[in-house]
């Protein structure tokens, strides 16, 4: 298991950022043929986990001054 530790604003801004592109790379993915990209499932699955551990990493890191 992971040791938690504090964020400094830069690392949370970054990790945001990161988080945002994700999300728009799965929204533009919304209306492709999926037929046409080799794996698409896999990639989906890929950026889903993605998104969903740098919110928890966001969630369970504390801010560090």
């Amino acid at each position: 298991m992971l040791k938690e530790m504090a964020l400094t604003p830069l690392e949370r801004e970054k990790i945001t950022d990161g988080m945002r592109k994700i999300q728009s790379a799965r929204a533009s993915l919304e209306d492709v043929d999926p037929s046409k990209i080799p794996e698409f499932e896999d990639l989906e699955d890929c950026l889903e986990d993605a998104d969903k551990n740098l919110g928890v990493a966001l969630k369970q890191s504390p801010l560090k001054k």
